[in-house]
């Protein structure tokens, strides 16, 4: 792989497209978000089978969402949601594929080299989910809220994602706002190094085969597929653990009622609902974030080609 002056894109470039390429696959997947959020507040330090089942599986959870708080509950949290998708992956994608194109996390022959892009893509995910925190925060408090008769997990009462802001700002200023921030980033790391380097890896061996020479837009769709799909996999129980942490309810000082740190919800989910605890909401996690990091990438490689095209021009 070979880079000339006209194949390079400012740092600037990489983000828009990054960050456009999230929220477009932001739009779409946020409901199966709002199912999963859910799933995993549900029985929370409760012992299985000690706790009455109000969802029963990804299907009946939306199903109930929509019939109890209307078909737009599904989009709860929306716009944070796009918020968090354009720092996050604005960083995160901008800073893989800027490495990819000066080729420094690919090997001599162009290869992807997994170390070097483990710790491009786990760190710069990192950055990013630190820095959109606030978003997530908002995210998940607002997409946990519910109709009384099937609610699940503390329910914060913000009348919408401008209050819920308001509320943690005037709960300890940005200290409110980045509350529980740490949460994010095993989640984050994990999950962007294995979603990238799969990805990279899965390219590289498409193209060997050669089967697709002149779609690369189909290349990136099956490449995706798989880098999705193996990120729902490592990633569940630091997602589990992110949303408990996230929706807690805190005291007077701001801190967590239920769970001090990572360390400590790891320890008390395991003890009291088991290892099936931190793996809650795993179809709806796979449902989201395979179709997510597909129509993610498919779309900045899209963009990507455009921009390429208009900047000819």
């Amino acid at each position: 792989m070979t880079t000339s002056d006209s194949d390079k894109k400012t740092p600037g470039a990489e983000f828009a497209i990054g960050a456009l390429a999230a929220v477009g696959a932001g739009f779409f997947t946020n409901p199966v978000d709002v199912v999963k959020v859910r799933l995993q507040l549900q029985g929370e330090l409760e012992a299985r089978g000690s706790y009455k089942r109000i969802y029963k599986n990804t299907a009946h959870a939306a199903y109930l969402i929509a019939k109890h708080e209307g078909v737009l509950a599904l989009q709860a949290g929306l716009v944070p949601a796009l918020a968090f998708q354009v720092v996050l992956n604005g960083i995160r994608l901008g800073a893989y594929k800027s490495a990819q194109r000066y080729e420094l996390i690919v090997d001599t022959q162009g290869n992807t080299n997994i170390l070097r892009t483990v710790l491009v893509s786990g760190i710069a995910g990192c950055v990013g989910a630190a820095l959109g925190s606030p978003f997530y925060l908002v995210k998940t408090q607002i997409q946990a809220q519910s109709a009384t008769s099937i609610a699940v997990g503390y329910q914060h009462s913000h009348s919408g994602s401008w209050d819920a802001f308001k509320s943690l700002w005037a709960e300890n200023g940005v200290r409110g706002l980045y509350r529980g921030w740490y949460a994010g980033l095993p989640r984050i790391f994990v999950g962007s190094a294995t979603q990238l380097t799969t990805f990279g890896l899965a390219s590289d061996w498409l193209r060997s085969l050669d089967i697709f020479p002149d779609r690369p837009i189909l290349l990136t769709f099956l490449a995706a597929t798989i880098g999705g799909s193996c990120v729902a996999v490592t990633v569940q129980p630091f997602d589990v653990l992110a949303t408990r942490l996230y929706n807690q309810q805190t005291d007077a000082i701001g801190k967590g009622t239920l769970y001090k740190g990572l360390g400590d919800a790891f320890v008390k989910i395991f003890r009291t609902e088991g290892l099936t605890g931190l793996y809650k909401g795993t179809f709806p996690t796979w449902l989201r974030i395979a179709p997510h990091t597909v129509l993610c990438l498919v779309f900045y490689e899209k963009l990507d080609q455009l921009y390429d095209k208009f900047s000819i021009q």
